[in-house]
């Protein structure tokens, strides 16, 4: 189902330890596929649809309609057409990867800076939206990326004051709760503005969830969720981390303190007190970790799920992974190797003034590496959607004797990861995956254990 690149592949056909990394990393980001997670969650039996336990019918409403955005949207829309077929009867989904489908409208955006396209098309999803009626059931797919790729600007705000503030989060080290704090109050869709636009339809929500604890009030900025983030939460991010935004996001976020805009429906709102939302997650960075682990199993190696939670700064998180490798390779402990220790979350990387190219996923093996002080061990990581920060790389693998140490060093000090891992051909290019459940860990210990 992923389609690497032939360099990928021969990069690591001379070592069992890389091969082995890479088919767990692989096992975990095809079992996140929409498509798995439609089969193994979602049934129709006659007219009954079965979502993760709850049951709708089908025959109660006048037309389905299929809304959402996001890295898998379009995998998760042709995922859900083929099953629901011929009770569908229209949608729109935007994406950065898209497929053909026959009934919903599968549109293009960017990700994950937000571009005039995405904002043409998240506004067609909304139209989408206000057309439901009470009647209708109104299905709403979200992935990761649905943040960047769902982008309606709110009242007076561009397309380029999104793109502004948008870089200007990214490059600050701030967590995705704060992050999508900003996006929501600086947008007309996100914050459960997308089911206050459905409403009185009834909105089914079903998410592939890339962020931490799996809160859909995050995941793509929660569009069909009550929101309990408000203006005041949003302007203190742009404080606390001294972001240079535009004017007019700045005020924006002021007449929302001061009461001159409206905030995002809470709990409260007559849309979520109706009983006439719902909201499923189906696959999660639990999900990967667990399809990597039975990998590793299979391989004859020992599987550790440390976190599925795991967060901060990519270098440090580096060097704790380290450490626990290095105490299994030595002492055997906390398992006996052969062993694979795997995490999950989403590490960060706050960038200077002055950055190359790299992500959390490369900077993370660029740092164990250069930290590794035995052989045997390799360290892994992807981002599941296969674009690790901006760039074209979901991630790498790398051992103690990968990286020259002075060229690595000076691409870690400058955030260029990036550059020495392709020269040292140890990058994971994937193309895009069709998922997103954030990223995904895997560090190989081989069973020759030092004592």
């Amino acid at each position: 189902m992923v389609a690497l690149t032939p360099d990928c592949r021969e990069a690591v056909d001379d070592s069992r330890t890389k091969q082995v990394a890479l088919e767990c990393l692989l096992a975990g980001i095809e079992t996140a596929h929409p498509e798995v997670r439609v089969e193994e969650t979602i049934s129709l039996r006659e007219e009954t649809l079965e979502i993760d336990g709850a049951e709708y019918d089908l025959e109660t409403y006048d037309d389905v309609v299929l809304v959402g955005a996001g890295n898998a949207a379009g995998q998760f829309a042709a995922a859900l057409e083929d099953l629901l077929r011929p009770s569908l009867t229209a949608g729109a989904v935007v994406t950065d990867d898209p497929v053909e489908t026959e009934v919903v409208d599968v549109l293009s955006g960017d990700h994950p800076v937000p571009s005039d396209e995405g904002v043409r098309n998240a506004r067609t999803v909304l139209e989408c939206a206000r057309e439901a009626n009470e009647g209708d059931l109104v299905l709403a797919c979200f992935t990761g990326g649905g943040s960047a790729l769902l982008a309606a600007p709110a009242g007076p705000l561009t397309v380029s004051d999104l793109q502004a503030v948008t870089e200007a989060l990214l490059a600050c080290g701030a967590s995705i709760d704060e992050i999508n704090a900003v996006r929501k109050h600086c947008s007309a869709i996100k914050g459960g503005q997308l089911a206050r636009a459905a409403a009185p339809a009834t909105v089914v929500t079903v998410a592939l969830s890339d962020v931490v604890g799996d809160d859909l009030s995050v995941i793509a900025s929660g569009p069909t969720v009550p929101d309990s983030s408000t203006y005041a939460d949003a302007l203190s991010v742009v404080d606390r981390y001294d972001l240079s935004v535009p004017d007019s996001v700045r005020e924006l976020l002021r007449a929302g303190v001061d009461g001159d805009r409206a905030e995002t429906p809470t709990v409260s709102d007559p849309v979520f007190e109706s009983g006439r939302t719902h909201a499923h997650v189906l696959g999660n960075g639990r999900t990967a970790l667990e399809a990597a682990s039975d990998a590793a199993s299979k391989h004859g190696y020992n599987p550790l799920v440390l976190s599925s939670r795991v967060r901060g700064e990519s270098r440090e998180a580096a060097l704790t992974h380290v450490a626990i490798a290095e105490e299994c390779r030595e002492h055997g402990t906390p398992l006996e190797p052969p062993a694979v220790v795997l995490s999950g979350g989403e590490t960060t990387v706050t960038l200077g003034n002055q950055y190359g190219r790299g992500g959390p996923n490369q900077e993370f093996v660029l740092a164990s590496a250069l930290a590794l002080e035995n052989d045997g061990i390799v360290v892994s990581a992807v981002d599941t959607d296969g674009i690790d920060g901006t760039t074209d790389v979901a991630g790498a693998i790398a051992d103690a004797t990968t990286i020259p140490e002075k060229a690595g060093r000076d691409a870690l000090d400058r955030h260029d990861a990036t550059s020495v891992l392709e020269s040292a051909d140890a990058v994971v290019r994937t193309g895009p995956t069709g998922t997103n459940v954030n990223d995904l860990r895997v560090i190989v210990i081989d069973g020759d254990r030092s004592e």
